[in-house]
């Protein structure tokens, strides 16, 4: 008989007796059950439904958003986490776009401004686009992983982030939507070519394949270039004292003002990241800084957050390219940090390459080239905040495996040289990011060839790396964010003297590398100074002091300020280290100590005197 007949025959001949055996299993049935309720995995096993939880909101960073998608997604993320998340507009381009901003924020472990911030924006320059998704990636993994992983708890918990994914949402259209011509600069309007005339003349798609194109025109033996032996697409250029047979004239476009030029006054015309006030030099100097310092309308706006802002302690301005951590100076007349100063952003950017790979940790001005009135110079020396630029995404990440770079320098791999770059697109996009050289007659060139790379090859990582590359440069800055100030007060010891007279000790920690004031702030005076305040409501101040080394005997380095109940630290606390001081007091009941530093935040404690 089979086992499933036999079964239901055994069924059947027990029905009868169902009521008198249920008594007695019953017992060992709850018992069963009771198991199977309480050791079930409350969520399905790994695997079952991918390896992470369910995404509260999913998003795409394998593709760029223009401004409207990028509002929509910091809306959409707004409403999943109104707890933690604002979105705010810190006024309008000259387009009349947002400049955009979200900040993070837990108000369940404190008001805002009593915590360290990180400030982190991207796209200053409309055609460094990746930088945006950066940014959303930031706020939306910072939310997704809040509650499960323990750091990023943590971080939301102690530091407030605010997030400009786009400073230049302008040019970030521009450059999604025209040429990727001129997309740098914002729009305020510029008379670059000083015919009275304002953006006349810009970049035109003469042949309406959505792409402006590469010109260059057959000269045979009087040209500039010629068409390289290994493959036909590259265009090479002569050697000194030869002649090739190509010439290239530069954009697609026309003369549409008719003054005899080409592309020569397009939107804007500056430079958006020259424009700050930390060594501002005029246009005849550093081209593109405008006529003032704060004069565009979204530095002013961006300034005024910051002024309003002083808790913030940390920067991230996301550029691109070439793979690089930047610091100050932008120019070598600036002077050098100081050594504490130094200490610190080595630290910050040698532990950056380790988790950038192909990205280095420069000083701008000897390491790339000079820049006046730059942003994070204005952050560092006018602010007193520690602040990095990262040019995102490097060239080498195309061929990212040591016998890959090898061969990049085999003049006889196929992958050398501008050979490479072809052989990336054929076999990774698959032809997508190249336009085949086509005829075209030109109204003032006659007949010429348009075609070549497409804006988006070079600067801006392929789309199927951004992800790794938005992942990585978001933890950096979270590194960044994790080593700003964090004030605490440690031990406390009390000690009576005699009668009413007591020796109190308090401990100020700041356990993160930051200190709470820079060396260039402190020697700047654009920090307001820490304080510690000592409160109670029958005590008196005798004297106060740092001590030396709490461990040891020895005498006391007094404070000489007039008020000993509200001292002042004009270079704050520096950072990993704790610092004791000691306050001869008269008087009974509590005292309280308390220490506020505008970056490093604020903590208390007290003591009772008895």
């Amino acid at each position: 008989m089979k086992q499933s007949a036999k079964h239901n025959l055994l069924l059947d001949r027990n029905h009868n007796t169902a009521s008198h055996t249920t008594m007695k299993t019953f017992p060992l049935f709850v018992l069963f059950v009771t198991f199977v309720c309480f050791t079930a995995p409350t969520r399905p096993a790994f695997g079952q439904n991918g390896s992470d939880d369910h995404f509260k909101v999913k998003l795409d960073f394998n593709r760029w958003h223009d401004y409207d998608e990028l509002k929509t997604d910091l809306l959409t993320l707004e409403k999943a986490w109104p707890d933690f998340l604002k979105y705010e507009s810190l006024g309008t381009s000259y387009g009349g776009r947002d400049v955009m901003l979200m900040t993070i924020n837990n108000p369940a472990t404190g008001p805002e401004m009593s915590k360290a911030a990180m400030y982190i924006e991207a796209n200053v320059h409309g055609n460094e686009i990746q930088g945006a998704e950066v940014s959303l990636y930031t706020s939306w993994y910072l939310m997704e992983n809040y509650g499960k992983i323990d750091m990023i708890t943590r971080l939301v918990d102690e530091r407030v982030f605010y997030l400009l994914p786009s400073v230049n949402p302008d040019g970030r259209d521009w450059f999604m939507d025209g040429s990727g011509s001129g997309a740098r600069t914002g729009h305020v309007p510029v008379d670059d070519d000083n015919d009275g005339l304002f953006d006349e003349d810009p970049p035109n798609d003469l042949n309406n394949n959505g792409v402006v194109d590469q010109i260059r025109k057959y000269v045979p033996g009087e040209g500039t270039h010629r068409i390289s032996h290994d493959d036909p697409r590259i265009m090479e250029r002569v050697p000194a004292g030869e002649k090739g047979d190509y010439i290239l004239l530069g954009l697609e476009g026309i003369d549409d003002d008719g003054d005899g030029r080409i592309n020569e006054d397009g939107p804007g015309g500056y430079d958006p990241n020259r424009n700050w006030a930390a060594d501002w030099q005029p246009n005849y100097v550093q081209r593109g800084s405008m006529d003032y310092p704060f004069q565009l309308p979204t530095a002013r706006a961006v300034n005024d957050f910051l002024m309003s802002h002083p808790n913030i302690a940390g920067v991230q301005s996301y550029h691109n390219s070439g793979g690089m951590l930047l610091r100050g100076p932008g120019a070598e007349w600036q002077g050098k940090y100081s050594r504490e100063d130094i200490a610190v952003y080595d630290e910050l950017g040698r532990n950056g390459e380790r988790m950038l790979p192909y990205y280095r940790y420069i000083v701008i001005w000897s390491g790339l080239y000079t820049v006046h009135g730059g942003f994070i110079d204005w952050t560092n020396d006018g602010l007193g905040i520690v602040s990095f630029s990262n040019e995102l995404w490097a060239g080498g990440q195309y061929y990212n495996s040591p016998d890959l770079i090898d061969q990049q320098t085999d003049s006889e791999s196929p992958i050398s040289g501008q050979k490479g770059r072809f052989f990336f697109d054929d076999f990774l996009e698959f032809g997508d990011q190249y336009v085949e050289w086509t005829e075209y007659e030109h109204p003032v060139y006659g007949t010429v060839e348009m075609g070549g790379w497409k804006k988006t090859r070079g600067r801006i990582p392929p789309r199927f790396m951004n992800e790794e590359l938005s992942h990585r440069n978001m933890a950096f800055t979270l590194y960044n964010a994790d080593q700003m100030p964090k004030i605490g007060i440690g031990e406390t010891q009390v000690e009576k003297i005699s009668g009413d007279v007591y020796r109190v000790r308090v401990d100020i920690s700041n356990d993160r590398l930051i200190p709470t004031i820079t060396g260039r702030a402190a020697a700047n005076n654009v920090v307001r100074p820490d304080l510690l305040t000592a409160t109670g409501p029958n005590m008196e101040i005798i004297s106060a002091g740092r001590v030396t080394n709490k461990f040891k005997p020895g005498a006391t380095e007094l404070i000489d300020q007039n008020d000993l109940s509200r001292i002042m630290f004009r270079s704050g606390q520096p950072g990993n280290e704790t610092r004791t001081i000691e306050y001869l007091l008269r008087g009974s009941g509590e005292v309280t100590f308390s220490y506020d530093s505008v970056k490093g935040g604020t903590a208390e404690t007290t003591v009772t005197l008895r």
